[in-house]
């Protein structure tokens, strides 16, 4: 906490607004909370207490996990400021980095926007936390649309490494690469994603939880079983594996059959593959048994890869307490028959 670091300065104080101050706090950065809501002086005071009190119990979680020196929790509380919006106008010019965290509303974005780029130094970069809009649709209520981009945290953002980053079509490289190295400079793993509805991961989970959910609709097994299943045969590969990563081990062509088989005894084209599995398949490009598929594994020492990333499966394992040596299994045995 010694270096100072920029100031960030976030209008919206809501779940997502809180949790990136808490993320950039933590990490040295002084961080302004503006509430943009009209409220009364008594109804600021409730959100402010309720504000702080959350932004303390995240410290709090973080300090007891080891994730920050014990005691530091006042220090990095006392970094992060809440104002409402007729108090701030002043901060607003100093701020050189600006995070919208407000409702998913257009005409509340639209407002907030308006109060940014009319306060705001013009060299401000601004980036949108939004879920559901496309950076060039935000973009039309910005002026100097080149310091503008969308930044989809996922919940809870100070915990969660993944930002994905979407610039617009004005947005330029250099502000592109400012955001990247301002998000990793606080430990967090930006991703670049086009602009298209549903980032990345909110379109794979969108997917796999309402399959997840329609196995429970058929009967196919209990929601304790389905949510067992998902967490230890589903999440944990792909904790080590990128999903497209797990199609080269796999191959393409196991995608393939599997997909149409599906396709054929549920009779739902939901399961059919997409067409760049059917390409691969028709290439030969299936993955590592061929050397390419997603990736590509020419100059790649296999033996070794494969190793190294079973032996990081198995530390995860370790770790979740879900692989045992046979002495460790016989002393828990022992154990159940007393």
């Amino acid at each position: 906490m010694k270096h100072v670091k920029e100031s960030i300065l976030i209008a919206g104080v809501g779940r997502m607004g809180r949790g990136i101050a808490v993320a950039f706090a933590y990490q040295g950065h002084p961080v302004v909370l503006v509430d943009i809501k009209e409220r009364s002086p008594e109804e600021f005071k409730q959100l402010k207490s309720e504000t702080e009190a959350e932004i303390n119990s995240h410290l709090k979680i973080l300090e007891i996990s080891d994730v920050i020196p014990a005691g530091m929790v006042k220090e990095i509380s006392q970094i992060i400021s809440i104002c409402r919006l007729d108090d701030s106008f002043p901060i607003w010019k100093e701020a050189s980095i600006i995070f919208e965290a407000v409702p998913e509303i257009a005409e509340v974005k639209k407002n907030v926007f308006s109060q940014i780029c009319t306060f705001a130094s013009k060299d401000a970069l601004i980036a949108s936390t939004t879920s559901s809009f496309l950076v060039n649709d935000l973009a039309e209520f910005v002026t100097h649309k080149e310091r503008f981009l969308n930044t989809h945290w996922l919940n809870p953002a100070y915990l969660m490494p993944l930002v994905e980053v979407s610039p617009g079509n004005e947005t330029s490289n250099e502000n592109l690469e400012q955001m990247f190295q301002l998000l990793k400079g606080i430990g967090k793993v930006p991703v670049k994603c086009a602009p298209s509805p549903g980032f990345i991961v909110p379109r794979i989970q969108a997917l796999a939880m309402n399959e997840a959910a329609r196995l429970v609709e058929e009967g196919v097994a209990s929601v304790e079983d389905i949510d067992k299943a998902s967490r230890i045969g589903f999440g944990l590969r792909f904790a080590v594996l990128g999903l497209l990563e797990f199609i080269d081990w796999g191959g393409a062509d196991t995608l393939f059959h599997a997909s149409h088989y599906l396709k054929k005894s549920l009779t739902d084209d939901r399961f059919l593959p997409p067409e760049i599995v059917e390409e691969k398949m028709h290439s030969g490009n299936i993955g590592l048994k061929t050397k390419k598929g997603f990736y590509h594994f020419d100059e790649t020492n296999i033996d070794d890869y494969q190793k190294e990333t079973m032996k990081k499966f198995i530390d995860l394992l370790k770790h979740m307490r879900l692989i045992q040596s046979p002495e460790e299994l016989i002393i828990k045995s022992e154990k159940v028959s007393r």
